[in-house]
């Protein structure tokens, strides 16, 4: 199942961000967020059906933060739900 995350404003928080968390063993730079036409970034990552994933955003200068649209928090991390 694919699942589209974070719509961060282009420039906030500034560099780049990944999003890494269960689906990725939490490495950084596997899932990019892209500029996207509308002014945004995103990115699409590939999740298992049924399941929960916990994940977070990291930012350049080592700035961790949480997707304040997921569905439930594991700790400091977001969780996804498929």
């Amino acid at each position: 199942m694919k699942a589209a995350l974070a719509l961060l404003p282009a420039a906030i928080p500034p560099g780049p961000v990944s999003v890494v968390g269960d689906f990725n063993d939490w490495q950084p730079g596997v899932h990019i967020l892209q500029p996207r036409k509308d002014g945004k970034r995103a990115v699409t990552v590939e999740l298992p059906a049924e399941s929960t994933q916990s994940c977070r955003y990291l930012a350049a200068g080592d700035y961790w933060f949480n997707d304040e649209s997921a569905d439930d928090r594991d700790g400091a991390n977001s969780r996804l739900q498929t």
